[in-house]
């Protein structure tokens, strides 16, 4: 496909986005069916990408950032995804035992510089003191965890998929939010955002980059180092609200039944339609190139007067500045990522 893009940039990408982006797709979409945890992680931001790139460009392969959305296909889609506020996280370090090993030695209130020490504490600690720790707190009762007693429901489940010995486990269920999110809810994930996905189907996009730098839910041979990891923490999304990215009805929707989940950044946006069966809907142009997917049903696709078969799986490359018309058989939905300056 790059090398059909390249010989006909103008015409399927479009000047604005080709002066912005040039001519790779400023944008990635995936279809991910999570069964295990995927490693917690960051993705370094623009200054920092560039950094590790130039010092190491075989593991960091290129010097951009990598914020990204995920939106539930499944009716369950569960997800650890930014820091919980920082009240509930000083909580449950000062009122349960086994977790105030963790906490520094001075500190006059629980900011975010805490937090990251707390963190860093966590990771630094040896396999042993990780084991006796999750060993405790597997110990205690849900009701010693407040209004966060789902900690010792999910700990034995990770413990599973991973180890006892895995920090992953305790910097997840203690300082991150968790989330069971429903079919259409979707979550914003940026630059320096960490998160880990732990179970359900998705339509994952994100801004073209591959740098990762991993913590935990891996082997230890897999993980970063720490000092690295905690130095490009940046304290974004700090409540469980701050993750989510509503959808909203595109204007684009002729016919009103195509929203648009729209991140705040400038690589992509992306339009979902939902078709019942027999039903239309005329997608206006898009002024950047887009990716469309079907992910359920069947129907058709016309684009300038050529009709297109669409099934579940299909994935089309859509130019700029061409109308979309979509027919559903017995139903039909379609994610579309797209790019525009």
């Amino acid at each position: 496909m790059q090398e059909v893009l390249d010989a006909n940039k103008e015409k399927l990408i479009g000047k604005s986005v080709l002066s912005r982006f040039g001519t790779d797709l400023p944008f990635l979409p995936k279809i991910l069916s999570i069964q295990k945890a995927l490693p917690l992680q960051i993705h370094p931001d623009k200054d920092l990408a560039a950094e590790l790139h130039k010092k190491d460009p075989e593991k960091y392969t290129d010097d951009n950032h990598k914020p990204e959305i995920a939106v539930a296909l499944s009716e369950k889609f569960e997800v650890f995804v930014g820091w919980k506020p920082l009240k509930d996280i000083e909580t449950l370090f000062s009122e349960v035992e086994p977790l105030k090993r963790f906490l520094p030695e001075k500190s006059s209130e629980f900011d975010n510089e805490t937090l990251k020490t707390v963190c860093r504490n966590i990771l630094a600690a040896s396999d042993e003191v990780i084991a006796e720790t999750q060993q405790k707190l597997g110990s205690l009762p849900p009701k010693a965890f407040g209004k966060q007693s789902y900690i010792p429901d999910l700990l034995p489940r990770l413990q599973k998929q991973y180890s006892k010995e895995d920090p992953g486990n305790l910097i997840a269920l203690l300082l991150m939010n968790f989330l069971v999110l429903s079919q259409g809810d979707a979550i914003f994930v940026p630059a320096d955002g960490i998160h880990a996905y732990l179970s359900g189907d998705i339509v994952e996009c994100m801004a073209r980059s591959n740098n990762v730098i991993n913590t935990g839910f891996c082997p230890r041979a897999d993980r970063d180092s720490v000092d690295l990891f905690t130095s490009a923490l940046t304290f974004s999304p700090h409540s469980a609200d701050e993750a989510m990215l509503p959808s909203e009805t595109s204007k684009r929707g002729r016919h009103g039944r195509t929203k648009v989940y729209a991140p705040p950044m400038s690589e992509f946006n992306m339009l979902v339609t939902q078709l019942e069966g027999g039903h239309q809907e005329v997608v206006d142009a898009v002024e950047g190139p887009s990716i469309l997917i079907a992910t359920s049903g069947s129907g058709s696709m016309t684009v300038n007067g050529k009709s297109h078969e669409l099934e579940e799986g299909y994935v089309f490359f859509v130019g700029q500045g061409v109308e979309v018309q979509l027919q559903s058989d017995k139903g039909l939905e379609t994610y579309r990522a797209y790019a525009e300056a």
